[in-house]
């Protein structure tokens, strides 16, 4: 169970800033959001106000923070230090800096105050974002080096098509864990781990996968379709589908223009009338003939009941269309035993 801090952010950054001189003071105030204005100053912009190099300010800015933590209000406010790092542990010892500081507070003034505590506490250790992950906080060396790399295992073993419900990602991140505590392994801290990597991400249903892969970045109508017929897990009419597109991603979807889409794109195959299912689950393209004809070259010449029987398994029709393409003799002939077969393009040609 996470816990949060007790003491007031501002308070202790106020104690801490009280030892430095005007100047350097102020640096760190305009470069942390400390004050008025919570936007955070570049070191040029800080610069230019003074007249002096943006090295010089990082001068500043670091003799200021060396000078907080010799002081005698630094080691007053140890509580506090005390309260975040129980806090870090209570969230998995390693967090998204956004996601810790929002832990706190919705408070963009408060949440300032609280980074510039990680950033003056010698307890307190940041990673910068990089191409697999996030700005993060962690206390130990070790567990972040743990997590990262088992992050890097997991993300080398997923495929752009993986789309995993939350429990079943869980379950193969942990895999990937070694020599990680117990107290560690529960849900709320592993999906705070997943959220560390840039690499593996959640889409809008919840289902994790690689993040730039078109399941978990939707970037339009087919995307969005794909994501709630494979939700839905059978056939669905294409007016449900644009239904549950504006209900689930809160993109206003017209009921033409995503038929349309659903017609165009190879994902999708129609099974029924105004049916939709999903190539992936085996279903098999083109019109009622065109699967007779499919169904026959895979199983052989077969008999009227066992043509309908395969082909309901792969079309939401009735049985009576079935039969009316059977009757078509351009493609199919029945023998003396009752087997249809195709028509051969020779047999077609002389007639």
């Amino acid at each position: 169970m996470s816990t949060s801090i007790k003491f007031k952010p501002k308070q202790t950054t106020k104690k801490l800033l009280s030892v430095l001189q005007d100047r350097a003071r102020d640096v760190l105030v305009n470069r942390y959001g400390l004050g008025k204005s919570t936007e955070k100053m570049t070191l040029d912009a800080i610069g230019k106000m003074y007249g002096i190099t943006r090295e010089r300010v990082r001068q500043i800015e670091n003799y200021a923070l060396n000078n907080i933590r010799k002081s005698d209000a630094y080691k007053s406010e140890m509580g506090a230090f005390g309260e975040v790092e129980e806090m870090l542990h209570s969230l998995g010892g390693i967090v998204v800096e956004d996601d810790l500081l929002e832990h706190v507070s919705k408070d963009k003034s408060t949440q300032n105050n609280l980074h510039f505590i990680l950033v003056v506490g010698d307890t307190f250790k940041k990673r910068k974002e990089d191409e697999h992950f996030k700005h993060r906080w962690h206390v130990s060396d070790d567990l972040a080096r743990k997590v990262e790399e088992s992050l890097h295992k997991l993300y080398k073993n997923l495929n752009d098509q993986d789309l995993l419900p939350e429990s079943e990602m869980i379950n193969t991140f942990l895999v990937h864990l070694e020599d990680v505590s117990e107290k560690y392994k529960n849900q709320e801290i592993m999906r705070r781990w997943l959220s560390l990597s840039k690499k593996v991400g959640k889409n809008a249903i919840g289902e994790w996968g690689v993040s730039n892969s078109s399941n978990i970045k939707t970037k339009g109508m087919r995307d969005y379709a794909f994501l709630v017929i494979r939700k839905h897990g059978s056939p669905i009419h294409f007016r449900e589908v644009a239904n549950q597109i504006t209900k689930i991603f809160k993109k206003k979807a017209h009921v033409a223009t995503c038929h349309n889409e659903l017609i165009k794109d190879p994902r999708f195959v129609l099974v029924g009338r105004g049916l939709y299912a999903l190539a992936e689950w085996g279903y098999m393209s083109g019109v009622v003939k065109d699967v007779i004809k499919k169904i026959i070259s895979k199983n052989g010449p077969l008999t009227k009941d066992e043509i309908i029987e395969k082909v309901l398994k792969e079309r939401y029709v009735k049985e009576n269309t079935i039969l009316v393409n059977l009757q078509n003799h351009k493609y199919f002939k029945k023998d003396n035993e009752g087997r249809y077969s195709i028509v051969e393009e020779k047999e077609t040609a002389k007639k």
